[in-house]
């Protein structure tokens, strides 16, 4: 693990300080939480056009039909048919 070092004007500090001990967490794993996502969403942006570019093949196409399945079962009625 790396340690890096930064400054944060007062008004951020205090701010991360208050939503570390809301959460109960350490500032430092606050921040390394906050700094993984930030990074994330920026690894994500342009998904959409890669997928655009890179369309699914049929083995992949073929998940589809099995999410337009919708649940494997109807339990609506469970709870009171278990009541009779």
């Amino acid at each position: 693990m790396t340690m890096l070092s930064f400054r944060v004007d007062d008004k951020d500090a205090d701010e991360v300080q208050r939503w570390a001990d809301v959460l109960g967490v350490d500032r430092s794993e606050l921040l390394r939480e906050a700094l993984r996502r930030h990074l994330d969403r920026l690894s994500s942006e342009g998904d959409d056009e890669r997928w655009a570019g890179s369309p699914l093949d049929e083995g992949e196409q073929a998940l589809v039909e099995i999410a337009d399945w919708g649940p494997a079962d109807d339990w609506s009625d469970w709870a009171t048919d278990a009541a009779r």
